[in-house]
């Protein structure tokens, strides 16, 4: 170091050993992306299920009416086109490079959605591998793209470091399996990102127990969990528990994983839904500025627009009817996100489901109270469902 140096590193041109300034890897996505939120999905060894997780997350934010994008970084190990029954060659021009759409519209990218032979292994050394998902960010267009769901490989290698160094990810969710052994490779994970100074948002478990259809018991394959022991020791959230199910193998075999209920997957809904600001409309059958306590008996749906977790815009829209199925319907084609109630009919709760609209009951007190509550990740659903005949069909029934 010389003697006359300033300290300030940003205004000298020579190179010393004492620079204090760190090489910046950022990469610009394709000038026509247009991407919102980037979630990384990790794990510290292969086999546990990181790939499902990746699939199902992205299918249900879609549910939800978001538009979502899988970046496939798992380049030895491809298999999101095959859960998705990709079968089609993703297409480029003097532009760049397009990802391909699933049947729901889900757009993926993935190096086996380039090779002339799917079977065809790619033996690449790690800085091939790591350069090929940085071109998947820099030359594909992921053009309108709320959520775009990175699928990492395994490990803390080349290809993660790439990743963070390299894409500005929001935020990384860890999988894992009950055993013991992946507990430890889980912290190893953990610990790198916290590094890399990547937000944690939180772990899942997969394969966490099998439940038997016959008896409805619970039981645990793979012997006691784990997850709550790593999260409390890293300060972390879990965020789900995937079960043992024939019927997610053999869609993701088939390629229907967009054909799989994700129930067990809501829970993140919120989590990610908070991550992304919640622009949205939420509405709130009420009977003037209270929370109704039956769906389809309000006198009127008070609508709320959300930008970045605060309440933008408020209007109140009389109830147009009770004629079973025409409320969701109607909702739907107000732009409506989210239905808060006290309660409501099965039959509604189903047509709100198929129209990718989640639905909180149980809600009492004032409709704007209720909205920032579920806004701030405070109001969940009762799942509470009008049992009485007279409201089966008021309250949007079939």
């Amino acid at each position: 170091m010389s003697e006359n140096c300033s300290q300030t590193c940003s205004t000298c041109s020579d190179d010393c050993a004492e620079r204090k300034e760190k090489p910046d890897f950022s990469a610009k996505p394709h000038e026509l992306s247009r991407i919102k939120k980037i979630i990384g999905i990790v794990s510290g060894k292969g086999g546990v299920g990181k790939s499902l997780v990746t699939s199902m997350l992205a299918v249900t934010m879609n549910r939800y009416g978001y538009n979502t994008g899988i970046m496939d970084a798992d380049v030895t190990g491809p298999s999101i086109p095959k859960a998705f029954g990709l079968k089609e060659r993703a297409l480029a021009n003097e532009i760049g490079l397009f990802p391909v759409k699933s049947k729901t519209g889900i757009d993926i990218m993935s190096i086996n959605l380039l090779l002339e032979n799917v079977t065809d292994p790619v033996v690449w050394r790690g800085p091939a591998i790591a350069g090929i998902v940085k071109q998947f960010w820099t030359e594909v267009i992921w053009s309108d793209v709320d959520f775009l769901f990175i699928d990492m490989p395994p490990g803390t290698g080349d290809v993660p470091l790439t990743v963070f160094q390299s894409i500005p990810v929001d935020g990384i969710i860890v999988v894992t399996s009950p055993q013991e052994l992946v507990s430890m490779i889980v912290t190893k994970a953990v610990k790198m990102a916290e590094m890399m100074h990547i937000p944690i948002i939180g772990l899942v478990e997969n394969m966490a127990y099998f439940k038997c259809e016959e008896c409805d018991k619970e039981y645990k394959i793979f012997g006691d969990s784990h997850i709550e022991d790593i999260a409390k020791e890293h300060n972390l959230k879990v965020l789900a528990k995937l079960p043992i199910d024939s019927r997610i193998a053999s869609a993701c075999d088939k390629g229907l994983v967009e054909l799989l209920t994700t129930e067990w997957m809501e829970g993140l809904v919120d989590v990610l839904e908070q991550i992304g600001g919640k622009n949205m409309k939420i509405a709130v059958a009420s009977e003037q500025e209270m929370v109704a306590e039956h769906f389809g008996h309000c006198a009127n749906f008070n609508i709320f627009e959300v930008e970045n977790g605060q309440i933008t815009k408020t209007e109140t829209l009389a109830n147009p009817g009770h004629k079973p199925g025409f409320l969701p319907n109607f909702l739907h084609d107000q732009g409506v996100k989210v239905i808060i109630s006290g309660g409501m009919g099965g039959g509604a709760i189903e047509i709100f489901e198929e129209k990718g609209i989640k639905v909180i009951t149980g809600a009492r007190g004032l409709a704007k109270t209720a909205v920032e509550q579920y806004v701030q990740g405070q109001l969940q659903s009762t799942n509470t469902v009008c049992q009485e005949h007279q409201h089966q069909g008021e309250c949007g029934g079939h």
